[in-house]
């Protein structure tokens, strides 16, 4: 029986830390404008190029050809190529100004917008397609110019990969939304559905990764569960589920387990017990615990990991930069090569479930992960 719920941490004083901070980075923030989605021509070269591939369920803005926070009964496609700077701070997103800078500045250079069945060819036409397509779910309180430029520093970051999609559900995109976004999260798992099993099915795709955060994460359980009851195990045998900060009540996560099954590709879950908007969302949740708040030191939650295939990584050796710890998975895509190679051999070893630490320090050098403690044996 899966019981992460007696182990979680979720402490009073590091609540009201989370909710005075998270108030207070909310005042003073700069969010990018709808103007960021703008093509610039750039007279001097850019630095490096990326291509994302944009599906979104949000309302179109006809005055700007934008996103809302609206629930669209269509689902809207589009193509974005971006010039990313050479020099850059870890994974901070600097966003145009009135006078762009290519040397500092990640900025839109080329857009177009696509049909339903440009999609495929979108993704697995690109010169770096290796039979794997990403797909990117943001989390609660995020823009859909946010999730694009996030999805395009990841796809920088990570090197050379296909042109990553971005799935943006409708977030109200505010600090006081959580409730319309939770709602905003089951009203697009027809569109998320629908986005995996259109790429499972494309015979050159042999593998879909889903990188979900935060509330995100939630949504790509419940998409996940509904293709295990609609018998669509087909498509669920080419997912790979990454839950990023996830903020999923403990219970309801035990529950989408039971209902998915065991799946071919564990899924994976990244904790930091440091994520001070999570210890938000546990208090406004009548203080219960997230599953991306796990205590992956505890042996018990090291045997629970292993026994129900999930594999647990805390990323807290991870450089944050909005001051609350919840965005620490935009700096693992730097490791991405390392990444990949680990868990190759961790696959092959048969050690690829269970509860680990990821080393930032050793990643260029060896596995980037090291056993944490004694995962007990089943």
């Amino acid at each position: 029986m899966f019981l992460f719920s007696s182990r979680c941490r979720s402490g009073a004083p590091a609540i009201f830390a989370g909710i005075v901070v998270s108030v207070a980075l909310s005042g003073c923030a700069s969010r990018p404008t709808a103007a960021v989605l703008q093509p610039v021509a750039l007279k001097s070269d850019r630095a490096k190029e990326v291509s994302v591939v944009a599906v979104t369920n949000r309302d179109r803005q006809t005055k700007d050809a934008s996103f809302g926070n609206g629930r669209a009964a269509t689902t809207s496609y589009d193509r974005f190529t971006f010039s990313i700077p050479r020099n850059r701070d870890g994974a901070t997103i600097q966003y145009p100004s009135s006078k762009p800078d290519p040397s500092r500045q990640f900025i839109v250079t080329k857009r177009e917008t696509l049909s339903d069945g440009d999609l495929v060819s979108k993704v697995t036409g690109s010169a770096n397609f290796d039979g794997t397509a990403a797909v990117f779910v943001h989390g609660y309180n995020y823009s859909y110019q946010e999730a694009l430029f996030r999805t395009a520093q990841m796809a920088a970051d990570a090197g050379q990969i296909a042109a990553p999609v971005m799935f943006s559900w409708p977030s109200a995109a505010s600090v006081t939304g959580y409730v319309a976004d939770k709602d905003a999260v089951l009203y697009s798992r027809t569109q998320l559905d629908s986005l995996l099993t259109t790429l499972s099915k494309t015979p050159k795709v042999k593998r879909v990764i889903v990188f979900a955060h935060s509330m995100g994460g939630f949504l790509a359980m419940e998409v996940a569960r509904q293709l295990k009851l609609q018998g669509h195990d087909d498509v669920l045998s080419k997912l790979q589920i990454v839950l990023a900060a996830a903020d999923i009540d403990v219970d309801v996560f035990q529950s989408q387990l039971r209902d998915i099954g065991r799946l071919p590709i564990p899924i994976t879950v990244l904790v930091s017990g440091t994520d001070r908007a999570l210890s938000v969302s546990s208090f406004v949740g009548g203080e219960r615990p997230r599953i991306g708040l796990l205590d992956i030191n505890d042996p018990f939650i090291q045997k629970t990991a292993k026994s129900e295939n999930v594999r647990v990584i805390d990323i807290s050796a991870l450089k944050s930069s909005d001051g609350l710890g919840h965005d620490r998975f935009a700096s693992l895509a730097q490791f991405a090569g390392d990444i990949t190679k680990a868990d190759a051999r961790m696959r092959n070893s048969g050690t690829n479930v269970g509860a680990f630490v990821f080393d930032a320090a050793g990643a260029a050098v060896a596995s980037p992960f090291r056993l944490v403690g004694h995962i007990a044996r089943q």
